[in-house]
């Protein structure tokens, strides 16, 4: 057991901590996020959320504090700002072996469980990556394992404790994305009470919760009420109402996106469903952690289909319960001597798997240079290697006599590929995705007197990258439209015209510099006067431009 623990410890480590800093940072999302820290730390407000020096309402605050304590501590780098999301699910996965240690199976059952959410490919993308999801799922799992810990305790001092902790993470997890925080736990648990003919405890056990929760959200939401009154009439209505309900909804999309999705997101151990299927039917669900790990994974997968605005990264707190389910299912799978299902997953994978290197390996070797994800030959090697590698291990589990030995090398499959994407980023990507490298070339042109214009993809990155939170927008004002409305803040968006009048005001001092997509660029380039310099990262990168 000792062993094993070591082992689970050193994969969270091995691909959520040490290539941390690796990639490249990526817009929108972490340049987003860095830069509200980043401005958090310069101007000492801690209350209201800012960026690029406008109001900035679309999140409350705790996410915002972790990343800028994580930069206090390691730096404005990309390991600094990505490491919370690590973190987050490191504590997400120990939360998971309690819990499945005491009531699902125990010791080893439990590090399964640990492993299988390490494992799965959504958890690993947005737990690698600098946004608020993962910390949010983190605090909305342990809520749900405080409340299961409280359900289960019988002592009325323990069972008053473990309520008043689920009250507290509910009030965490508010801080750190809003009211959906008390959603998750409202469609999971009261579903589960009915079906454990509990609900009559419902009204006697929600008031500890409540007040907990209230007590830990309570003090900055006054706080920043008290600074900023328009917030709360902001985020409830245009970050909740609307998202949820409105057919002008950001990322709008279809009831069945998040279905089609979801078993890409959950890779490798979606082939394996039909074994976990299985496993569960001949237990009959007799377990209370079995009944209320399907209503917190099933009853949140479709709240969030439900909502008209959909993002992947939503579902990131169904990942936990999905673990619970995976694991007993296929403990009690092959305790009933189960193997053709997992024979089939295994080898229908490892069929995906090679084809995934032949088709990689045959584009770049035979491919047009533009169609060629990679310009660096190890870096494609390096992909087909480890997709091979993905598929040798699939095939050595199915060969492997041992139940245990079986699991193991089947999770064990990504872990090269998984630890290799912080290496692999392609180059489509860097240059669409990452241009922090392309504005630090030019770093040493932004000077105290400097006026930074930017589009609205770019603002946060400018910010970020120049070490400024005073850049104009042209073309837009983006996520930035609301904070832009307020009269200390109008000024800070132009118009094509009064970009061209402020160009012409400073115009042969190089003082205006203009960063945007090299698309955008190119609309307004026959409207622009002449340029002192100018320069770009190609057709679909961006531009550098000094007047």
């Amino acid at each position: 057991m000792k062993k094993s623990s070591i082992a689970v410890i050193g994969l969270f480590l091995l691909l959520y901590i040490l290539p941390l800093g690796v990639r490249p940072i990526v817009i929108p999302d972490e340049s987003r996020y860095a830069e509200v820290a980043r401005e958090m730390l310069v101007s000492g407000d801690w209350v209201v959320p800012h960026l690029n020096g406008v109001r900035y309402f679309e999140k409350p605050v705790l996410g915002y504090w972790l990343n800028a304590l994580s930069v206090m501590l390691f730096g404005e780098n990309a390991f600094a700002i990505r490491f919370p999301s690590a973190v987050a699910v490191g504590v997400s996965a120990l939360i998971l072996f309690l819990l499945v240690k005491r009531f699902a199976g125990g010791y080893s059952a439990g590090l399964l469980a640990a492993a299988v959410l390490l494992t799965c490919l959504e958890v690993f993308g947005v737990g690698t990556f600098s946004v608020l999801d993962s910390t949010f799922s983190m605090f909305a799992t342990a809520a749900m394992v405080s409340f299961f810990f409280a359900y289960m305790q019988w002592r009325p001092k323990k069972k008053a404790a473990f309520l008043a902790l689920f009250g507290v993470f509910c009030g965490l997890a508010f801080l750190t994305k809003g009211f959906i925080a008390f959603a998750i736990p409202v469609v999971a648990i009261v579903p589960f009470l009915i079906w454990e003919r509990g609900w009559k405890k419902l009204v006697k056990i929600c008031w500890l919760p409540l007040v907990f929760a209230l007590l830990v959200s309570f003090p900055w939401a006054v706080m920043v009420h008290l600074r900023e009154p328009d917030f709360w009439h902001f985020f409830f209505w245009n970050e909740h109402i609307r998202r949820f309900m409105s057919d002008s909804a950001q990322h709008n999309k279809s009831l069945w996106y998040l279905f089609l999705l979801f078993p890409g997101a959950a890779l490798p151990w979606t082939f394996l469903f039909p074994a976990v299927i299985s496993g569960m039917k001949q237990m009959r669900f007799e377990n209370p952690v079995i009944r209320f790990a399907i209503c917190w994974f099933l009853l949140p997968f479709l709240f969030f289909s439900a909502s008209n605005g959909k993002v992947l990264t939503y579902i990131l707190p169904c990942f936990p319960p999905l673990a619970i389910l995976i694991t007993t299912g296929l403990h009690n799978y092959f305790i009933n001597r189960g193997r053709k299902a997992f024979l089939i997953g295994a080898l229908l994978f490892s069929l995906v798997t090679a084809i995934f290197a032949v088709t990689l390996a045959s584009v770049q070797i035979a491919g047009p240079d533009g169609f060629k994800p990679f310009a660096q030959t190890w870096k494609w090697g390096l992909t087909v290697a480890a997709f091979l590698s993905w598929t040798l291990f699939l095939l050595f589990s199915v060969r492997q006599s041992d139940d245990q030995k079986k699991i193991i090398l089947y999770g064990a499959a990504p872990i090269l590929f998984m630890f290799s994407t912080s290496f692999l980023v392609p180059d489509l990507i860097r240059k669409h995705k990452a241009p922090g490298e392309f504005l630090l070339h030019y770093s040493h042109s932004i000077r105290p007197d400097t006026i930074l214009v930017s589009d609205k993809d770019l603002v946060g990155t400018v910010c970020w990258f120049y070490k400024q939170s005073d850049v104009y927008l042209l073309g837009g004002g983006g996520e930035l439209s609301y904070g832009l409305h307020y009269d200390d803040s109008k000024h800070r968006l132009l118009s094509p015209d009064q970009f061209m009048r402020l160009v012409l005001k400073n115009r042969g001092t190089g003082r205006v510099i203009l960063v945007a997509r090299a698309r955008k660029y190119k609309d307004w380039m026959q409207s622009l006067p002449k340029r002192l310099f100018e320069d770009s990262n190609g057709n679909d990168g961006f531009v550098f431009a000094q007047f």
